[in-house]
C-alpha cells in the first residue's frame, strides 16, 4: 500500500513540466513517507511490553525507524521517527498507568539522534551500519539513563521528592533495560533487505 500511494505520487510529479530536474524523491513524496511511518512508529510505540518505572515499556518501533534510517534521507526518517514516537508515546502515559508527562519528549530527545548516527553508518556501508545501530541502542539508553537521574535526584516531572545523587543513580539504573533493543537490530536488517528495492525505485538512496 505505503509503496502504491508514494510511486502514485512520485508518477503524478514526474508527469508535471519542468519536474525532472531533480535528485532524489519530491517533497510531496518524502512527506507522504514520513506519514506513514509516523503512523507505523505510533502504533509500534503503543504495542508495548509494560515494565516499570522509569523504563515503561520496551516497544516494538526500533526495528521500524532503525530500517528507515538506512533507507530513506535524515529528513524523512527523523520526522516520522519524532512524530510517531510522540504520538504514541502520549498515547501510553495518556491511557497506560505509571507514565510521566515527560516521556513523550524523551522518545523525541532519545530517538531522533538515533536516526542521525545510523544514516551516518549506513552512508558508510554494511559493517557500519550494524555498528551505528549498536552505538545508537547505547545512546538511546544514556539518553534515557542520564535525564532520569537527573529528574530523580531533582525530584522533578513527577519522579518524587528530591534525593542524593547517589539515590537516583540508582533509581535510573533501570533504564539499562533499553539495550534490549539490540535485540530488534537483526529485524531491521531484515526489513531493509526486503524494503530496499522499494524505496530505491521511489528515488531513495536505500543505502547500503
Amino acid at each position: 500500500m505505503l509503496q502504491v500511494t508514494c510511486e502514485a505520487i512520485y508518477k503524478r510529479d514526474a508527469r508535471r513540466p519542468g519536474r525532472l530536474t531533480f535528485s532524489g524523491p519530491r517533497k510531496s513524496l518524502k512527506l507522504a513517507v514520513a506519514a506513514v511511518f509516523a503512523a507505523i512508529i505510533a502504533l509500534g510505540t503503543i504495542l508495548s511490553f509494560p515494565l516499570p518505572p522509569p523504563v515503561f515499556e520496551i516497544t516494538w518501533s526500533p526495528a521500524i525507524f532503525l530500517a528507515l534510517a538506512a533507507l530513506s534521507d535524515r529528513w524523512t526518517a527523523v520526522s516520522a521517527t519524532a512524530i510517531g514516537s510522540f504520538i504514541g508515546e502520549f498515547y501510553n502515559v495518556s491511557f497506560k498507568s505509571g507514565g510521566s508527562p515527560i516521556y513523550p519528549f524523551g522518545m523525541i530527545w532519545a530517538r531522533a539522534p538515533e536516526i542521525l548516527i545510523v544514516a551516518w553508518g549506513a552512508s558508510r556501508g554494511g559493517k557500519w551500519l550494524v555498528f551505528s545501530m549498536v552505538i545508537a541502542t547505547i545512546y538511546e539508553t544514556l539518553a534515557f539513563f542520564l535525564s532520569d537521574w537527573a529528574f530523580y535526584t531533582l525530584g522533578l516531572f513527577g519522579y518524587g521528592s528530591p534525593e542524593t545523587a547517589y539515590a537516583g543513580l540508582v533509581a535510573a539504573s533501570s533504564d539499562f533495560v533499553t539495550m534490549a533493543d539490540l535485540a530488534f537490530i537483526p529485524v531491521a536488517l531484515g526489513i531493509i533487505y526486503a524494503a530496499r528495492p522499494a524505496f530505491r525505485r521511489l528515488g531513495f538512496p536505500a543505502k547500503p
